[in-house]
């Protein structure tokens, strides 16, 4: 009888061991890092998310999991989404993580967009809702109105930052957040007072920078750069921006602006239309949106690049001068083509 106990007892510790490394040990059976799955709306009972577990690799032993995720109720709490599990994780983690509906975020990474195919990409890349249903929903008047943005206007929005959201987060609440995003944005370091004071609103300053953040990298020509253009806002000649003929014309390679060019019909053609264009031609830096609202006082109304090529510009306040300066450019950059051709 005393062996026979003494067995028992060893058995039983056998068994308590070896549910307690099931539970505690590593559960998963994927080799990556990490590694996500999905659990649908309709796969929220226990079967499919054992399945779905099991499927993964998330779990090698389906009956230790659902012990301890019977023990802690998670079936009746399992919340629909993408999840996230590092390698080794054990059972009673993934139980837990289950149980308090942790889902995974995953970044939007804002920088320089032109065009809303281009987020509509960079959305349906990270998140559930794909690219066509993110495009319909920025070309909807409809679905825009809530926002006080149209389709051509919906990218002032959009302060280029990092944002965290959960996969399956609707196109409807990815830009509810980057609304508050921009309200917060506007109402720092006095930027709407700074806005009113040029007779802009905050939407003007962030297209007015989208056009500058086109025309150059560097930081102290973009001062100067806002100087003229607003200059020219305030005497009410035309932009004649040349980022503008390349957003109309869908073509951001263009490194020559040909008179052809400038016939466009597009509304984003500064050359024909007076005043801004009707939306961003890009998501502009916070910096250039400060850079426009910072602009030194100045009577420039031209700019051309140097016909050292070296980026920067030449900025004058009378035609003449910048004629002068705008011929050397042009001379420069013939020959600079032709040794180009030549090489070909």
């Amino acid at each position: 009888m005393a062996r026979f106990l003494t067995i028992l007892v060893i058995l039983l510790l056998l068994a308590a061991g070896l549910i307690t490394w099931k539970v505690l040990g590593p559960a998963t059976d994927f080799p990556e890092k990490s590694h996500s799955f999905i659990i649908e709306e309709e796969q929220t009972d226990r079967a499919s998310v054992t399945a779905v577990l099991k499927k993964n690799g998330i779990i090698g032993s389906a009956w230790a999991f659902s012990l301890v995720a019977s023990r802690m109720h998670v079936w009746d709490k399992i919340r629909p989404g993408k999840y996230e599990v590092k390698k080794g994780e054990n059972a009673l983690n993934i139980a837990r993580m289950l149980k308090n509906g942790k889902l995974a975020e995953y970044k939007l990474v804002i920088n320089r967009i032109r065009l809303k195919e281009d987020l509509a990409r960079l959305i349906g890349k990270n998140f559930r809702p794909d690219s066509a249903s993110v495009m319909k929903f920025l070309g909807s008047k409809d679905s825009l109105k809530p926002f006080g943005v149209d389709t051509g206007s919906v990218f002032t929005l959009m302060i280029p930052d990092t944002y965290q959201f959960y996969w399956n987060t609707s196109v409807s609440r990815i830009l509810r957040r980057l609304s508050d995003a921009k309200e917060a944005f506007w109402k720092r370091n006095n930027r709407q007072e700074k806005a009113k004071a040029l007779g802009l609103s905050a939407e003007q300053v962030y297209i007015l920078a989208s056009i500058v953040d086109e025309e150059t990298n560097f930081e102290s020509d973009k001062y100067k750069i806002a100087s003229v253009y607003l200059n020219r806002l305030h005497t009410g000649m035309p932009l004649q921006a040349c980022p503008t003929i390349k957003y109309a014309m869908r073509n951001f390679a263009l490194t020559r602006i040909y008179e052809k060019y400038l016939v466009n019909p597009s509304p984003y053609n500064t050359y024909r239309h007076k005043g801004l264009p009707p939306g961003p031609i890009c998501t502009p830096s916070p910096k250039t949106i400060d850079i426009i609202l910072d602009a030194p006082k100045t009577d420039y109304l031209y700019f051309v690049a140097k016909s050292d090529f070296s980026g920067y510009h030449h900025f004058s306040s009378n035609y003449d001068e910048h004629n002068t300066y705008a011929k050397a450019y042009q001379k420069a950059l013939d020959a600079y083509m032709a040794r180009k051709q030549q090489n070909l």
